[in-house]
Parts: C-alpha cells; structure tokens; sequence
C-alpha cells in the first residue's frame, strides 16, 4: 500500500513540475487565445447559417474530418457500408458522409451546399470521380442544390488538367477546389493548396497526445520504415545510414516492394517506430509531400524532409515560390530540411549530443505546431466556404 501511496503523492506533486505545468498552460492559453480570436472575428459576420453536405468518396475526406474537424463517424467501424457524422462550426453545420453505399442517385441530399471529397490519383479513380461530378452537376441543373466545392487527393506529379473543365472560373459549376500537392494551379481566390494528411486509408488514428509521448527518452535517433525504390535518393539515404554504422541507432527496415495493405504486425511496427524515435527521416517518393510527414507529428516525431522537387508537373505558383510542400512551409512547419542526405550525419551528429529536456521542449513545439496548423486548416476550410457560399452584402 505505501508504495501505491508514493505513486499518488507524486502525481499530485512535483516540484520539478511547475516550469512545465506553466508552459503547458501558457500553451493552452495562447491556443484558446487563437481560437476566440478566430470566433471573434467570425460573430462579426452577419449570422446566417449555413447547410454544408460533405459527400466523403476518397480516404482523404477521414483526414478532414477526423484529424481536422475532430469529427466523429457513426458507426465507428471503418468497414460499414454507411457512416455519418455531423458538426456545427461557425455559422454552418456540417454533415459527413462516407462509405460504400453512398452511390449516386441512391441517398437524400439533405443540404444546398455540397463539398464532394475525390480521388483523381489515376485515370480509374479519375474516371470514378467523375461520375460524382456529373451527378452533383445535374443536381445544380435540377436546382436541388446551389453550390459546390471539391477537395482532391490530387495526381502525385499534379495531372490535374481533367478536373479544370468543372471549375466556375472555366465555365464549370464548381465554386470552390482544395487539392493535395504544390498544384501550380493553386491561387488563394477559388483554388487552394490541401494537406496531405495521414493514411487515412491505412486507418492510421487520430493520436492524442499524452504525459509520456512528451517526456519518455525515446530509444532510437530516427526512423525509416518503408520502400527503397531503384535509383532513388532512398537508396543513397540507405548507403549513408550504413557508412558511419548510424544505422546502429536508428530503426531502419527497408523493403525493395511497396504494399498498399499493411499487416497489423507491420502498421504496428510502425507506430512504434514513430512513438520510439526522436526523427523520422522523410526522403522523397513520386512526390516530396507524404503520409509519413503528418503520421510523425501526430507522434512528435520530428521530420527530417528531403526538400527537393521531384518530377511532374508540381511546383511554383502565382502564390507560392518556396515549392516544394508550400503550404507547410508558409504555416511555419518546425521541421528539419535537408536538401542532399549528405547532411544526415551532421544532422544525427548533433543530435546525439542534445539533452532530454531539449528534446521535450522540440517535441512540444511541434506537437503544439501541428494541433494549431490542423485548427487553422479547418478554420480556412469554413472562412472559404461561408465567403463563397453565403449571400454577400455588395448589393
């Protein structure tokens, strides 16, 4: 019993705790500072409110609603065959719709104003989603509904030219387009840039953070799990790891075929990877941006991004000119860039001589970075739709 006692005493006191409790709760407090900031500005709109269906069809729309809008899907089983979710935000409620039964033709618009979530990664998915489009199409025709806006995981080299016809802008019926990657297209007026997200199609969770996330040693100094393609910059990241023995303190585990479908083992392995190390090393794939760079936040792991461009059609807007990953760049993302592997041995180097407590602080920062860029993000998402959707006072 005494040492249950012990155990208690120091939960409820520390003496070493307070610097933390503090930093914690100036954290908290400039976060909730933000968000009334936010709603302040919002309660100055006129309030009119605003029905805002979100027909989820690609695994990115989970992101946008479980990971941005903290949203909750009933069932909660990832299989069923329909699940829905609904939320108020603002001055418009949102309701959530996803799975295999949400067919075309086959459920009840229940709302004006629709946000239709696509796949235009290949021409099967690109051909999918353009069924959606007709469909919604001639609901605006039928007057059924007024608006829409499209959010796209789109093409990894940014071929999105199939879904600009649809656009207002180009005589289409689409208001508003939220698209993935460093889309040249992207505009800030009806075209926006899109996080990635996590591998929502992976059921990769939404991960909240606790006491030991934030002050546990971790027992690697990075991380790589994942596909060394022939002739990429992975293999030379590989090369590099092996030189100097580095990959003695990293947990590495390369594999020559990429697999769509994790084993549990596998997606297990990797979340303990990202929990166990204080880097994950982030080299590119078809593109810079990836699943990987938003999965190790959600851990307070810290990227270590390869910031390069790689082939396509991705790459400076009229907007943006730091291509790549613009959108985390501009948002301040607190990662380390690299521009070559080369630089990973100084980068590893410097971090082995980093203290424990320097490591809480840099994991804080980010985790409290990556709360505040999703609030943001979702914070956007409904400022764009109420602007473009809502009557506007210009008589």
């Amino acid at each position: 019993g005494f040492t249950d006692h012990v155990a208690l005493g120091n939960e409820e006191w520390n003496p070493w705790d307070a610097d933390e409790k503090n930093e914690l709760a100036a954290s908290q407090q400039r976060y909730e500072a933000n968000l009334k900031m936010i709603k302040y500005a919002r309660s100055n709109l006129e309030q009119t409110s605003l029905r805002v269906q979100i027909w989820g069809k690609a695994a990115i729309g989970l992101y946008l609603w479980q990971h941005i809008f903290g949203g909750h899907l009933e069932p909660a089983d990832v299989t069923a065959q329909w699940r829905e979710g609904s939320q108020k935000a603002g001055k418009t409620s949102f309701s959530f719709l996803t799975g295999p039964s949400v067919v075309p033709g086959y459920f009840s618009v229940e709302a004006e104003h629709v946000v239709l979530v696509l796949n235009g990664r290949e021409p099967a998915k690109v051909a999918y989603a353009t069924q959606w489009l007709r469909y919604a199409q001639t609901l605006m025709e039928t007057r059924k509904i007024q608006h829409v806006a499209v959010v796209l995981l789109g093409n990894e080299q940014c071929n999105n030219a199939w879904i600009q016809p649809y656009l207002k802008r180009n005589g289409g019926f689409v208001n508003l387009l939220f698209v993935t990657y460093d889309y040249a297209f992207v505009n800030e007026e009806d075209i926006f840039q899109w996080p990635l997200g996590v591998a929502t199609y992976r059921s990769f969770p939404v991960v909240e953070p606790n006491w030991s996330m934030l002050h546990d040693p971790r027992s690697y100094i990075c991380n790589f799990l994942g596909t060394v393609y022939k002739n990429s910059s992975r293999e030379t990241l590989m090369e590099i790891l092996k030189q100097d023995g580095l990959d003695k303190l990293c947990w590495i585990a390369a594999r020559e075929q990429w697999q769509p479908q994790e084993t549990n083992e596998s997606f297990k392995n990797y979340q303990d990877a990202l929990l166990q190390s204080d880097l994950t090393l982030c080299p590119v794939g078809i593109n810079t941006e990836c699943y990987r760079i938003y999965e190790a936040c959600s851990y307070g792991s810290l990227p270590v991004v390869e910031d390069v461009m790689t082939p396509g059609d991705c790459g400076n807007s009229s907007m943006y000119h730091s291509a790549p990953l613009q959108l985390l760049k501009t948002m301040g993302a607190p990662f380390i860039f690299i521009k070559n592997w080369s630089e990973l041995p100084a980068v590893l180097e410097k971090e082995k001589k980093m203290s424990l407590q320097e490591k809480i602080q840099r994991r804080k920062k980010l985790l409290e970075w990556y709360r505040n860029f999703k609030a943001w993000m979702r914070q956007k998402f409904i400022n764009t739709l109420e602007n473009s959707f809502l009557p506007s006072d210009k008589g």
